[in-house]
This record gives C-alpha cells, sequence and structure tokens, in this order.
C-alpha cells in the first residue's frame, strides 16, 4: 500500500511532472515589528509526504447593537477582519530506520509555539514566523499558535518512529495595518506570546511606556477578561498610534496562567 503523498503525478500527455515536497519555513522575527520582511531564516521543515488536504478558514468580524425594550438587534456592523487560519496534518515514518528522526522533528515543531532564544534576549518575546510552500502554493506569514501529535508506531524500545502532528498556522495579522499619520507609511504590528508571569500593564509599559494602556491593549484584542489572560496566549501589538486613549486603571490585572 503506498503512503500518502507519494504517487507521481501525470499530465495528459503521460508525462511526469515536476515532483515537489511542501515545507515549512521558519524565520526569526523582524528586529523592527514590521511585517514587510521576516528576519533571518531559520529551520526548514520539510513534510516527509505531502498533505492529502488543506484547510484554509477566514472570517469577518460583526457587532451588532441593542437597546433596552427592541425587539430586535440592530444591523450587523462590519469590524474588520479575522487573521486567517490554516490548518495541516504532516505524516513522519521511520520504520525502516528505526531512528529517533520522528521525535526530533516533532519536537522542533513543538517548540515554535515558545518564543525564539533571540526574541526573547531583546525582551521582544515572539514565536518564529512561519510561511507553508509548495509548488506554487505560498501561504501567508504566520506563526504556529497550534502543534498536536499523535504517536503511532513504537520500536520494542519505546522509541515513536511513526507520528501524525496536526499543525495550525495563525495569519499574523488580520489584515492591513492602519496608516502612520505622520509618515503615511504602514504602522507595524506584532504578537507577544504570553508567559508565566507576564501581566498587561506589565506588556503596555514594556511596549509603550505606560503602564495605564493595558485597557487599550485589552480592547485591541477583545480581552474580555484582563485578569485571566491564558498562558500562552498570542496579544496582538499594534503601533501606539492605533491604540485608543486610556486612563488610569482602577485595578491591575494579575499574571498571566
Amino acid at each position: 500500500m503506498a503512503k500518502p503523498g507519494l504517487e507521481s503525478a501525470t499530465a495528459a500527455t503521460g508525462a511526469p511532472t515536476k515532483f515537489e515536497k511542501a515545507y515549512l519555513q521558519l524565520y526569526e522575527p523582524s528586529r523592527d515589528g514590521s511585517l514587510a520582511k521576516p528576519g533571518a531564516p531559520l529551520q526548514r521543515v520539510e513534510f516527509q509526504f505531502n498533505p492529502k488536504e488543506l484547510t484554509i478558514a477566514k472570517a469577518a468580524s460583526w457587532g451588532r447593537t441593542t437597546g433596552t425594550g427592541n425587539a430586535s438587534s440592530g444591523p450587523p456592523q462590519y469590524n474588520g477582519p479575522q487573521p486567517s487560519k490554516l490548518n495541516l496534518e504532516m505524516f513522519f515514518d521511520a520504520s525502516d530506520t528505526q531512528d529517533d528522526s520522528v521525535v526530533k522533528t516533532v519536537d522542533l515543531l513543538l517548540g515554535c509555539c515558545v518564543p525564539t532564544s533571540s526574541s526573547h534576549a531583546q525582551k521582544r518575546d515572539s514565536p518564529p514566523w512561519a510561511v507553508f510552500r509548495w509548488g506554487g502554493i505560498t501561504g501567508f506569514l504566520s506563526y504556529i499558535s497550534s502543534v498536536s501529535a499523535k504517536y503511532t508506531l513504537f520500536t520494542s524500545s519505546g522509541v515513536p518512529i511513526r507520528a501524525v502532528v496536526t499543525v495550525v498556522l495563525d495569519e499574523l495579522s488580520g489584515g492591513p495595518p492602519g496608516q502612520n499619520p505622520t509618515s503615511g507609511g504602514l504602522v507595524p504590528r506584532r504578537v507577544h506570546v504570553m508567559a508565566e508571569g507576564d501581566t498587561l500593564p506589565a506588556l503596555a509599559y514594556r511596549e509603550y511606556g505606560r503602564a495605564d494602556r493595558w485597557r487599550a491593549l485589552a480592547e485591541a484584542n477583545g480581552i474580555d477578561d484582563p485578569f485571566r489572560v491564558r498562558l500562552g496566549s498570542t496579544v496582538l501589538l499594534p503601533a501606539a498610534e492605533e491604540l485608543s486613549p486610556s486612563t488610569q486603571p482602577e485595578e491591575v490585572p494579575g499574571a498571566a496562567r
């Protein structure tokens, strides 16, 4: 039985077409936060077998106004696009070599959900940026928001040699950033993955020099309860010009947990 993705494509003339391997290219986040160009290339994670299917999702954000005593809600108001999502399934098999290559690849993918060493050293924690490529397909600039690995075959000594890995990529920005009113250029946006002990006021102070901008940061990210920001959740960091004015908070939200 042939393994998935190994069948060679054949053109209408009977001649085989060029076989292309799918891969994920990882990058360092850009130093200035601009989405125009990622940082230095990191690892390239090749698909051992090309995917059988891809799922791309895109959604819009809508809001409705309501009033006391109204029989129905108001018409929907368009609030902008949500980030695109790309769901991939990767299959790895080392049953012929019986080595630990599957474990190493899975560990590499799991490591994409934490900040890179260089971004952490700069106190601008960000996971690696990623782009999915396969032949004529080039995905959007994204970060890996979720990795789930299922080991399905082991050696007699307990080494996993086969795995199915589900990877979810989130677009770095849900739409074109706003215009910088002073320069007319695009305002860069970055993301921050909340680590243990992180708070919105600390993040606001580090990014904007004012801890009291945590309310505007919560509003920009649609965070309903800033006292319960989950560990590992992603916070979009708009430019200071894009944040709505904020006032001194009455309470300071707790650390991510």
